[in-house]
This record gives structure tokens, sequence and C-alpha cells, in this order.
């Protein structure tokens, strides 16, 4: 010990003698004397054992004993993250571009069960006291490559860790994936991470979790903080893509947990409030100001798992469900409900159909159970001339593309109105009382394939044949002038 105490001593005389020495030449320097001290032995060999004491104090990690390395580490993060963490034998020790302990294949455990594996881990150390593994002090720890294993037991573990001390270090997190799993280890939905870190904020004297993420091939940005009293989590959660913000308050209170959300959607204003127990997550979105009508409630339930979605609306936008970049069409892509331990019911009454007046008194019905989606009972009625029910459908993904494949059922209540709309000769209009049909509708080349196309339980061929293929545009105008030429001359083929 008194050998150490000599050499810091020592390090430390060197120090104040080139410092007294920059302090009286420093300003004095011009290009004469700036030769000259290049030229004077004594600066040049004091710079050069100045530089090789520092680098051979830089290098005494690399003579640690590789146990006392690991064990040291993992109580210093034990006790500064309260995380367990298990190395492999091989660590590493650099101290460029800082001192840092480097180990692959690491893992972290909670409650003896392993609960994350990172390809690579970094911890950066303080520059000072490296005289002795003792006294070491952690600072930073990067993972990069890491997958993290997230369930009903530790789900909100990202929001935990914000509970640590980062006043003295942060914590990075790259290229990393969090799988969430049912609680018999089937995974449920994937979130990958580009890049998340904890930090402390010395002006607002609070820690702060930024993260960049990315969800079912949607990215998206979080930044969340405790309150003063560390009794409320508050976040922001950003979906530029879908130009989606949501501000979040979570309040602590026993097992549960109380949230309110305020979600601004393009221009759509709603406000969330939820419950999350220790089995359950219960919502109710809702806009008491604007659109009073408007509520929809649900609950997931994590064991057994189960979710349902019921709402009311004045309209409901099928483009947020349907097109190719919705969330939910997204979703069905990446085929996550094939999974046979979902059980998911939604179910949503509207008045209209945005942007399309003619369909009105809209029942939507999604079930996915045992791996399959279903839109059984989803009804709408076309102005006052046809009710529409779909029966035997099915959602599924095809060559990457969402296709609806299923039975539909129109019943024609006025079916002169009909002809009245379509500008159909009157020789042409016969009596129609129920047309059913087999189809294919896909959503990404919005192209419908019409087949076995019933008139009052007849089959007409022709009408087949004009039906078969029905190509959407993209202008409603279009749409429109297209459909009544289509159908006029199904019912000209018809009526003979």
């Amino acid at each position: 010990m008194s050998k150490t105490n000599f050499f810091v001593k020592h390090l430390k005389n060197i120090n104040n003698f080139i410092n007294n020495l920059l302090e009286k030449n420093l300003n004095k320097l011009n290009s004469k004397n700036l030769s000259y001290l290049f030229k004077n032995n004594k600066i040049i060999l004091t710079f050069v054992a100045l530089f090789v004491i520092f680098v051979s104090y830089l290098l005494l990690p690399t003579f640690f004993n590789q146990t006392d390395i690991s064990k040291k580490l993992k109580n210093e993060l034990q006790i500064k993250y309260d995380l367990n963490f298990k190395f492999s034998q091989d660590i590493k020790y650099n101290f460029f571009p800082r001192p840092h302990f480097t180990t692959t294949d690491s893992k972290i455990f909670d409650n003896k069960k392993k609960f994350a594996e990172i390809s690579k881990l970094k911890i950066f150390t303080s520059f000072d006291n490296l005289f002795s593994i003792n006294d070491i002090e952690i600072r930073d720890m990067v993972l990069e490559d890491a997958n993290f294993n997230l369930n009903t037991k530790n789900y909100n573990f990202f929001i935990e860790l914000l509970n640590r001390d980062f006043q003295d270090g942060n914590i990075i997190i790259n290229n990393s994936n969090v799988f969430f799993k049912h609680i018999e280890d089937e995974v449920l939905f994937i979130t990958k991470i580009f890049k998340m870190k904890y930090y402390f904020d010395s002006n607002e004297l609070k820690n702060i979790f930024y993260s960049e993420n990315e969800i079912f091939n949607i990215p998206f940005s979080v930044e969340s903080f405790f309150s003063e009293d560390n009794k409320k989590n508050l976040s922001t959660i950003n979906l530029d893509l879908m130009n989606l913000n949501i501000e979040n308050e979570l309040i602590f209170e026993n097992n549960k947990k109380i949230g309110k959300s305020k979600v601004n959607f393009n221009k759509i204003k709603r406000l969330v409030d939820y419950k999350i127990e220790k089995s359950s997550f219960d919502f109710h979105i809702f806009d008491k100001i604007d659109q009073p009508d408007v509520t929809y409630k649900g609950k997931f339930n994590f064991k057994p798992f189960y979710a349902n979605l019921e709402g009311n609306s004045d309209e409901i936008n099928l483009n947020y469900l349907f097109s190719s970049n919705a969330i939910v069409a997204q979703l069905l892509k990446t085929e996550i409900f094939n999974n046979k331990n979902i059980d998911f019911k939604f179910n949503i009454n509207a008045d209209s159909i945005y942007k399309n007046s003619n369909f009105k008194n809209i029942e939507l019905n999604l079930k996915i159970q045992d791996g399959l989606i279903d839109t059984d009972r989803t009804k709408f009625e076309w102005r006052d001339i046809a009710d529409f029910e779909l029966i035997e459908s099915l959602i599924f993904v095809r060559n990457g593309e969402l296709v609806l494949d299923g039975k539909l059922k129109i019943k024609i209540k006025e079916f002169n109105k009909l002809y009245k709309f379509l500008l159909t000769p009157k020789n042409n209009r016969s009596k129609i009382n129920q047309i059913d049909l087999n189809f294919t509708y896909n959503f990404d080349q919005k192209i419908a394939e019409l087949k076995d196309i019933k008139i009052d339980n007849k089959i007409n061929n022709n009408v087949n044949k004009i039906l078969s293929n029905v190509i959407l545009k993209k202008d409603d105008l279009q749409n429109k002038i297209y459909f009544k030429n289509l159908l006029n001359q199904a019912i000209k083929s018809y009526a003979g």
C-alpha cells in the first residue's frame, strides 16, 4: 500500500510541474520559442515520461484477475442498477477511447430465470482509482444486439429501470429486440430497439428514458420520466408515420396502475382512461367535448389471454384499419394473430363510413380465435335500398398481401330505388329480392373477384362473367361511374 501511495504522490508532483511549466510559457509561445521548446530535452523527456506513466496507469486493469474482474463488475451492477448479470470468462479491457471492459454472450437473470441475452456488453469506468479492482467505479454501460424476454410478470422492466441511479453514468441499448411472450413462453409480438438511453438530466434533476423503436414495421419513439414524488410516470409516444402522438400519465396505486392518455391522431383528439392490474388491462376511449357519442371500451386479460373491444361512433374510417399503411393491416400482415393462444373480439357500431354517406348503420365484427381471423356477422346498410352481411368470411395474408375471402348476402329492400339510382332502362328492371355470392378482395391491389353469384337463388353465367373481376379506381367519382356501368351490364344480361 505504501508503494502505491508513493506512486500516486509522484504522479501528482509531475502533473503539478507540467501545469506550472505551461502556465509560465504558454502565453509566451511564438515561432522562435516554440522551436526552442521542441529542442529542450528536459521538456520532451518530461512529456514522454508523463505519457508513459499515464498509459501505464490506464493499462493497470489488464493485470487484474479475470475472476476478480467478473465478481467486481457483477456486484457493482447489482448495487447500481439492481441487475443480476452473468458474464463469460472472456472479459477484455481497453482504455481507448476511455477505460472500459468488454464481454460477449452475457446474460441478465430475473429470479433465477434468464431474462436477457446480450451479444456484446461494454462497461465503462471512471479514470480515477484504476490501481485496485476494488476501487473501480462503473460509469456508462452499453448493450448491443441484446434480446429481452418480457411477460406479464416483468412487462414493466424498462419503466422500473428509471428508478436506478444515472447521475454518474448512462445505460445505452443498441440494435436489440424485445420479445413479449405469453406465460407459456410463446411469442406474442416483437419490438425492435434501434437506440435506447437512460440518463440523468442535470437541469431538470431527474432520470429520463428515451428510445427509438419499431413494432410491426411501424417506427416510434418514447420519452419517459417520473414525477418528483415518484408516484407518476409521464411519457410521450410519437408515431410520425401515422401522425400519432400520445401523452401518457401513469399513477402507481397499491397493486394497480391507473393511467390517463391524450391521443392526437391527425386532427382527431381522444382521451383514454385505463387500469392495469396483475392479469388484466382495461381501457375506455372517449371524447366528451367534440364527439360525446364516440366511445370505446375494451379489456385485455393476460392469463388466459383474451381481449375485446366494443364501441360506438358517428362514423368509422376504414382506411385506418385496412389501407396498406394502416396499423391494423400491418399487424395482420405480420401474422401475429395466427397464434392459437390469442382470443380477440372486436365489435364497433357506427352511423356511417368516413367520406361515404351511402353506407350507414355499420356493425363491424372481427373475431380472432384458434389462429383464425373472421368477420362473420359484419353488417351494413346501403342507402335505404339494401342490407349487406358477411358470412363464412376470413382475413388472411397471401403472398405478403392482405386478403378478405367469404360470402356476401345482399337483401334488396327497394329494387325500384336501386334501378333509379343506377339509371337502369325501364325494360331491364326485373324484380330482385336477394343476391348471394362468394368473393375475394385484395386490400393492397383493390381488386375484388366475384363468383357463384346467385340472384334469387339462381345462377346466371353471363352475370358471373361480367362481375368476375372488379378493379377499384383511385378516385371515388370514377368508382361510382365504373360501378354503375358494370352493374347495368349485369342487370341487362340478367333481364335477357
